[in-house]
């Protein structure tokens, strides 16, 4: 029975605030009413017992993206007025692809009800046993069958990280650059001079 109310009350709170994060004419609103649908949905995700994915939803989307989000909408200047010109401009653009992704949702809800997909003869899904959680069970699968999948992710990830920092520090000529050495060694008799002006004398930088 409390499961029941829980999947309702997520679920109720993750279509209002996906409406809502659609309908907001703030951005700002927009970004934290996705944050509360990020949440809800880790909730429901706890009720099927993909505590991952949950934890994921909470540290990665909320955590991060969504919080990048705030700050870059904050930071920009937004014209509204030009924002809900062009909403009635690409509306038929986004009414078409609305269509496509509930044309998905529809499929694959049914595919769901219909069972297990079978490929070449046998179960392409096989569920883990009740014992296993299922953080031990994704990391056992991640870490034997698909490790080298894994692997190659990590790699492309360090090459983009690693071509993120030489393009931000290329060579720029009249930057001023700190040296450390030099504060460190600088003594206070070059950092300061003693001047004694008369009484309405100024002092000379």
């Amino acid at each position: 029975m409390i499961q029941t109310i829980a999947f309702y009350l997520f679920a109720v709170m993750v279509i209002a605030s996906a409406a809502l994060t659609i309908t907001a004419r703030n951005p700002v609103h927009s970004v934290l009413w996705l944050i509360l649908a990020f949440f809800n949905a880790a909730g429901l995700m706890l009720l099927v017992g993909a505590e991952f994915i949950a934890m994921l939803l909470v540290i990665v989307y909320v955590g991060a993206v969504a919080v990048l989000f705030l700050f870059v909408v904050m930071m920009l200047d937004i014209d509204f007025a030009e924002l809900r010109a062009g909403l009635s401009r690409y509306l038929p653009f986004g009414v078409a692809i609305a269509a496509a992704l509930l044309a998905e949702i529809v499929i694959a809800a049914g595919v769901w009800e219909a069972g297990p997909v079978q490929l070449a003869g046998r179960t392409a899904v096989t569920p883990s046993p009740d014992q296993v959680p299922n953080i031990e069970a994704l990391g056992t699968l991640l870490y034997t069958r698909y490790l080298f999948v894994f692997e190659g992710a990590g790699l492309v990830l360090l090459v983009a990280m690693i071509g993120a920092i030489v393009l931000t520090h290329r060579a720029r000529g009249g930057v001023r650059r700190q040296n450390i050495m030099r504060q460190s060694m600088r003594r206070a008799e070059d950092a300061t001079r003693m001047t004694n002006p008369t009484v309405g004398q100024g002092v000379e930088l």
